[in-house]
């Protein structure tokens, strides 16, 4: 019995315990005026209400919006009956839009379209963090659910500041400094014939990201790597780079860094993209599950 409990106290404490720090040191939590927000947890992830997406957002509730999502990550709004042309209009408020040159357009080309059926799994069911393999990484997406199943596919997403926060020191110290290639042909590349692919790759070669990225904004060390795009990282042999992104990989998944959410029709969700990773359930099928979404040009990850 003695060894058994030594065992457990040994194994909790290389766990650790979780340190939940959802603002930058020396900033403080200040209100809302324009909206009321509600948090589903203590460190990511809020339902905003009180804003009718269809109207134009003036300055001063953008103001409280961007706060808001630079202290929550991710922002939940419900029963917004918003169109294609209105859901660009506000992603476009936090910059301009990329238009994907992999996935299916929706009704504008900045807006892509996710439509799954009986014929067409869902393939999204792992932790990433969108068009890391880009030389700048989308600075943030808005995800607009068009028609959702009765149940299932809900919609994760994981705090990677508190991801990288809690992260053993001797890790911490092992990935600082490092970089980590990222490619799209982990995801893409398969659905690919070879002379599409050769055109993409030379338009889309593979990049090197830092394994902790600095937000711009917060400050906040973030964890950079994902499941979907990176494939190794720079200077280790081979074996010792699976073992170290299979360790970081599993960082994301401790349900204390995550918020979940249940899509309704027309709820839409935006999130930074700098700051988080997501995960779409796929436990939805052969139900029909359709979602479009803006994603909004980023900057080069330090």
């Amino acid at each position: 019995m003695t060894t058994i409990r030594n065992r457990i106290g040994e194994r909790r404490t290389a766990i650790g315990s979780r340190v939940l720090r959802r603002l930058p040191a020396g900033v403080e939590p200040a209100p809302y005026e324009l909206f009321e927000l509600r948090p589903s947890g203590p460190l990511i992830g809020a339902e905003i209400r009180g804003v009718d997406l269809r109207e134009p957002v003036g300055p001063e509730l953008f103001a409280e919006l961007d706060r808001a999502l630079l202290e929550w990550k991710v922002l939940f709004f419900r029963d917004q009956p918003i169109d294609s042309a209105q859901h660009r209009a506000f992603a476009r408020l936090w910059g301009d839009l990329e238009v994907h040159p992999f996935l299916a357009q929706g009704d504008v080309p900045e807006v892509v379209r996710f439509a799954k059926d009986a014929d067409s799994v869902g393939v999204e069911n792992a932790w990433h963090t969108d068009v890391t393999w880009r030389a700048e990484p989308a600075l943030g997406s808005v995800l607009r659910a068009v028609e959702v199943p009765e149940f299932g596919g809900d919609t994760l997403w994981a705090d990677l500041a508190a991801a990288y926060d809690n992260l053993p020191a001797d890790i911490q110290e092992r990935i600082e400094g490092r970089t980590a290639v990222h490619d799209f042909a982990f995801s893409f590349g398969m659905f690919m014939d070879p002379e599409r692919f050769a055109a993409m790759r030379a338009e889309y070669p593979q990049v090197e990201h830092p394994v902790v990225r600095t937000h711009p904004v917060t400050g906040r060390k973030t964890l950079f790597v994902n499941e979907f795009f990176t494939d190794h990282i720079v200077g280790l042999p081979d074996e010792e780079s699976e073992e170290l992104l299979a360790f970081l990989f599993k960082q994301t998944t401790y349900p204390e860094y995550q918020a979940r959410f249940h899509w309704t029709p027309d709820s839409v969700v935006i999130w930074d993209n700098r700051a988080t990773a997501h995960y779409a359930t796929n436990d939805y099928h052969p139900h029909v599950r359709v979602m479009e979404r803006a994603a909004i040009l980023g900057d080069r990850p330090y």
